[in-house]
């Protein structure tokens, strides 16, 4: 890790952080290591013993074991963890040969936590510096995640990680068990079937994020027909459910777990946390009720969609299947709906501005009707193939 991030900052910010600034002591880490904090990342080199000068605040550490280059070298999946860090605070955290994890337990040990302040300068020359030229960017992509809304959404065990820990959902301990599951020793007649046999998995228990529930019927019980057609083309009820249910008192922390939901996919490299992004959105943008309600969440809800589209790529969200970009045909709903009747002014100038910018800058066409974007499929006439 190199040093250079701190000979471009100002004096000023520079002393700031040397002073108030926290210390991320992580020893034992291996050469090689890929390790990094908020937005940027690095190869750990031998002298490596952490990260100092780091802003107070709200902070995601992320790392990838990598194999010794006589096994290859190869880099492993990433763990990742939320870290919310006061000033002058010093967490310690020792490397695990055994589980390829940081262990964050010696720094319960006050104790060993004041020898480690008390060699700070001895230190000083192996800790990089906290890139602070990715600050800006790391605090408009989590502004909404508070350290307990963080703590509320990681797993139990404290780690994010890329690949799914699972176990199959039904434990067969003994020979009758299993001798009553389907035979895999004839051929499957379909993919279904094939998919069928396939024991179910479920994430190990403590591993799972615990992101909010995003309810599958999104009208109320009992409804009449012509209810269940409005609350499918508004989702303002389902989104109601989802608010009550967890943020009842503070509405503006759901887009503290959408932002949550990106960066662990974004940063942290977990498909989940993309899958909820998408179903999050979806639900927030289809709510045409909720807009007329929710100014200061939807006010909000622009500017996070702001900074997040500033660190994708402009197919990032094409269907390759399809070539359907899935965001263009949500956010066209939620246009729509934004500068319909009722809606706050503001709300309508600040989604119209929006619009214009996205449409500048992804040169996407919101205004387009998708069923002419469809491929055409034309009829070739009888005996004529195509090579």
């Amino acid at each position: 890790m190199a040093s250079s991030s701190s000979s471009n900052m100002d004096p000023d910010v520079a002393w700031s952080l040397f002073e108030e600034g926290a210390t991320l002591v992580l020893l034992g880490v291996p050469q090689g290591t890929e390790l990094g904090i908020d937005c940027k990342s690095w190869q750990v080199g031998p002298r490596f013993r952490g990260v100092k000068m780091i802003p107070p605040g709200l902070h995601f550490l992320h790392y990838c074991s990598v194999n010794s280059p006589s096994c290859g070298g190869e880099i492993g999946p990433k763990t990742g963890l939320f870290l919310t860090l006061k000033p002058r605070e010093i967490l310690l955290a020792n490397w695990d040969p055994k589980e390829e994890d940081l262990d964050f337990s010696a720094s319960r040990n006050e104790e060993e936590v004041n020898r480690i302040r008390g060699t700070l300068r001895e230190l000083d020359p192996f800790l990089g510096p906290y890139p602070y030229e990715v600050m800006r960017k790391w605090v408009s992509l989590t502004d909404h995640i508070s350290e307990k809304l963080a703590s509320d959404l990681q797993p139990l065990t404290g780690r994010i990680c890329a690949f799914s820990d699972v176990v199959p959902e039904l434990q067969f301990r003994h020979t009758k068990d299993r001798a009553e599951q389907p035979r895999n020793d004839t051929a499957c007649q379909s993919m279904k079937e094939g998919l069928d046999r396939l024991p179910k998995m479920k994430h190990r228990e403590g591993t799972e994020l615990r992101f909010s529930v995003i309810p599958k019927k999104t009208y109320p019980p009992g409804a009449t027909p012509a209810e269940i057609t409005k609350c499918s083309m508004d989702l303002s009820y389902a989104l109601e459910g989802v608010l009550e249910k967890k943020y009842e008192n503070q509405p503006l922390n759901l887009l503290g777990e959408l932002q949550f939901a990106f960066v662990c996919f974004l940063i942290g490299n977990v498909y989940e946390g993309f899958e909820h992004w998408k179903s999050l959105l979806a639900l927030l943008c289809r709510s045409e009720e909720a807009m007329r309600r929710r100014k200061e969440l939807y006010l909000g809800l622009i500017t996070v969609l702001y900074h997040q589209l500033g660190e994708v790529p402009p197919d990032f969200f094409v269907d390759i299947v399809s070539q359907n970009n899935f965001l263009t045909s949500t956010l066209q709903d939620f246009f729509q709906f934004a500068t319909g009747p009722g809606v706050d002014g503001i709300l309508q100038k600040k989604a119209e501005k929006f619009k214009t910018h996205l449409t500048k800058k992804f040169r996407w066409d919101f205004d387009a009707d998708l069923d002419d974007c469809a491929p055409v499929v034309v009829e070739l006439p009888e005996g004529v193939t195509v090579d």
